[in-house]
């Protein structure tokens, strides 16, 4: 059943055109994602089918009783009340009040919103994003309507919404960035083009595919009139007149032809080397770096040294101390306690979360010119001009002001500067936040070819899948635990681990069940028993070992090969010891639980 239709609208600001004369319908069962670059008008799409734009022509005709709820990308609360107050109010009837209350309380929870009485106004914008989501998702509706909705969660709270919106009955139309994200909870891509739509179903996989026969079809076609254009201009040169109706037909054709406009096909990419600022053997240097608010632990004695090329993905909970780390490595803050130490070549480029100040009345070319009128790649030298090409602002686009971009575009811009300084230690904090996906594939092939150390901050699963080579995860009181590979196979460690605690945890209330279904004695088996009496001398070692390759890492700090061998067997041991601690729990409980059953006369 049609739940919305948005019938040949238009849309237009200043001079320009955003939507032309497109159409499109929202199905029940449709889950429609939007995507398309920075600017071209993804959100305006989304306001006008909430109703909270009209379209300059066209209509957007809904049922009568078909409901909307819209999640705008800057979400505004009253200021005097609670958070939970803002998230509940006139959802549901009052007779229902506990329970939406108590299932609002668990969605905030789960997206680390943890005092739902506090004022709203004590929320940072992350958080006002997440209590807005929550607000979107308590209202009853038929239609969702989501701008970004995955900006600002990590990687659980991303995986939390796809079950959630997995499991919605209703419809909703989405613009996300997320592409892993697209892929899962999506049936259905709209692409928005130079003011034109197009649908394909599918999810974000399958839009790819279905997207390069389209191109291979508009290719073949704009050929068969390339070639037809050929033979219409030389009969033209031949001194054609239009003596006739079928003549007259004919050089309008040609005309048509020559006058048409060729399609533009297929994304673009950074087919660029580049060339980073030298890099000496010493880069960066963390050695047993704290960092704490209050009594809130961030980071608890860690030690790194960045070896080139290294490719280090950051994840962890929000407001764990992923940019706190960023902003110690760059010099930005302090540690508590360690050092940092930066080597004499070393050239930081940072792409902070938040933009720069901007000039708004200074033009695109200007802004990037004021940083390096060129860049050096291995194909010789790029202008700053080529280099906004590249980056997809084109001519027109290059001259216009700063004020009038979109806040995508001018993520976009703050990015190119970043790179424009030719740094040979990028550090990126959420990088794919605001950033359109074809911006995101050019700054994936960009770093493909990068020969300096990238470290990057991100929630987007697919580019930690294709940037990163190591992974640093944050984890309870400060720990950072670091993982060889991208983020599946982190995520594919990390599951393991999870489920190997959590058959331990089986395994340790196992015996207290037995003893109270059974009533049998509680003792160890013959390798358990073995276990017991060898673990403690097991830990030991592997401290010793550990404590042992401190100075041979500190003394092949500049031979990178050893020195990467030598952080491998670190990792290993580190696992290693933590596995034997597991042990070790579950051993001496159970010897407890043994000794406990003695002193109170067990009877068999």
């Amino acid at each position: 059943m049609n739940l919305l239709t948005a019938e040949k609208i238009s849309k237009s600001f200043t001079d320009k055109i955003l939507l032309k004369e497109v159409t499109l319908g929202i199905n029940e069962g449709d889950r429609i994602g939007v995507i398309g670059i920075n600017g071209t008008g993804k959100s305006t799409l989304l306001k006008l089918i909430a109703g909270l734009e009209l379209p300059d022509e066209g209509t957007v005709t809904k049922g009568n009783k078909v409901r909307i709820e819209y999640l705008p990308q800057n979400p505004e609360f009253d200021k005097t009340k609670t958070i939970l107050e803002n998230v509940i109010c006139n959802k549901k009837g009052q007779e229902e009040h506990w329970n939406i209350e108590g299932e609002a309380r668990a969605m905030l929870l789960k997206l680390g919103i943890a005092n739902a009485d506090e004022s709203v106004s004590v929320l940072s914008g992350g958080q006002k994003k997440r209590a807005a989501l929550v607000r979107t998702l308590m209202t009853p509706a038929d239609i969702l309507v989501l701008d970004e909705p995955t900006n600002h969660l990590d990687n659980e709270m991303a995986e939390w919404l796809e079950n959630y919106l997995n499991q919605w009955r209703g419809a909703y139309i989405m613009v996300t960035h997320d592409r892993y994200f697209l892929d899962k909870v999506t049936n259905c891509i709209v692409e928005i083009d130079k003011g034109n739509l197009y649908r394909y179903s599918a999810n974000y996989k399958g839009f790819l595919k279905l997207k390069a026969e389209r191109e291979e079809m508009l290719l073949a076609t704009e050929r068969k009139k390339e070639s037809l254009y050929r033979k219409d201009l030389e009969w033209m040169m031949r001194g054609a007149r239009a003596r006739s109706t079928k003549q007259k037909a004919h050089i309008e054709r040609f005309e048509a032809l020559r006058d048409r406009e060729k399609p533009i096909v297929g994304d673009s990419t950074v087919e660029v080397n580049t060339l980073s600022t030298r890099l000496g053997k010493k880069t960066i240097e963390l050695s047993h770096i704290s960092k704490g608010y209050g009594e809130r632990q961030l980071i608890k004695d860690f030690s790194y040294i960045f070896l080139r090329e290294d490719r280090v993905g950051i994840i962890g909970h929000n407001g764990c101390g992923k940019s706190t780390l960023l902003k110690i490595i760059n010099g930005i803050v302090e540690p508590d306690e360690g050092t940092v130490e930066i080597g004499e070549t070393v050239k930081i480029g940072y792409f902070s979360q938040e933009n720069e100040y901007m000039d708004e009345n200074q033009r695109v070319i200007d802004y990037i010119k004021d940083t390096a009128l060129t860049i050096q790649t291995t194909d010789g030298t790029k202008s700053a001009s080529q280099m906004c090409e590249l980056f997809l602002f084109d001519g027109t686009l290059q001259y216009s002001y700063i004020k009038k971009l979109s806040g995508g575009e001018k993520r976009r811009l703050y990015l190119l500067k970043v790179l424009m300084e030719a740094p040979n230690i990028l550090i990126l904090d959420e990088p794919t936040n605001d950033l359109d996906i074809q911006t995101l594939t050019i700054l994936e092939d960009y770093l493909s070819t990068y020969s300096g150390i990238v470290i990057a901050v991100s929630h987007d699963r697919y580019f930690l899948d294709k940037l990163a080579t190591r992974i640093f995860a944050f984890e309870e009181n400060g720990k950072i635990r670091q993982y060889e590979g991208n983020y599946s196979d982190y995520h594919s460690v990390a599951g393991d681990k999870k489920s190997v605690s959590g058959q331990e945890k089986e395994k340790i209330s196992q015996p207290k069940k037995e003893k109270v279904k059974t009533s049998q004695k509680l003792k160890f088996s013959y390798l358990e028993q073995q276990e017991y009496d060898t673990i403690d001398d097991c830990i030991a070692e592997l401290e010793e070992k550990l404590e042992n390759l401190e100075p041979l890492i500190e003394k092949e700090a500049s031979n990178y090969g050893k020195l990467n061998e030598l952080m491998k067997q670190k990792e290993e041991l580190e696992l290693q010891l933590e596995q034997k601690m597991e042990r070790w729990v579950y051993l001496n409980d159970l010897a407890e639980q043994i000794k406990a059953e003695k002193e109170n006369g067990f009877v068999s």
